[in-house]
């Protein structure tokens, strides 16, 4: 986890498949809303972003990613769960080595003691509105 006030480097993972995306579903309960999200996480000091990218995956679903590519650098400042958060994404693009994950609908894994969900959702339904991708600055890769 990162320290209120201070500004966390995320590397996340684009991964597409025809008009799919890989993403992990998020809740925020102040604002009672869902959202979705590339999956990745922190960088910790000392680690690159490619490494972090690697250890995530690895860590949060056991996956191995190949083909991967810099996409860049995004800029993020929100509010959750009613507190302000500034981060600073790298952001890949990247495929998965083992193609199994591209015939699942959905991964169930932990992230410490929270039970989160990735799955594959039609870029469709982000454009739509009908579900709401964050940061927005996520669309111009998509």
């Amino acid at each position: 986890m990162h320290n209120p006030g201070e500004i966390r480097v995320l590397a996340l993972g684009l991964i597409r498949n025809g008009d799919r995306v890989f993403i992990s579903e998020g809740y925020d309960p102040t604002k009672q809303q869902t959202f979705y999200r590339a999956m990745g996480g922190g960088v910790d000091f000392g680690e690159t972003s490619l490494a972090a990218l690697n250890r995530e995956f690895d860590e949060e679903i056991q996956a191995e990613l190949t083909n991967i590519r810099y996409l860049g650098c995004l800029e993020n400042i929100f509010t959750y769960n009613g507190n302000p958060g500034h981060e600073i994404i790298q952001l890949y693009e990247c495929d998965f080595a083992d193609p199994k994950f591209y015939k699942l609908e959905k991964v169930v894994f932990s992230e410490g003691e929270r039970q989160k969900t990735a799955l594959w959702v039609d870029i469709n339904r982000f454009k739509s509105g009908e579900l709401r991708l964050v940061p927005e600055q996520f669309f111009q890769y998509l």
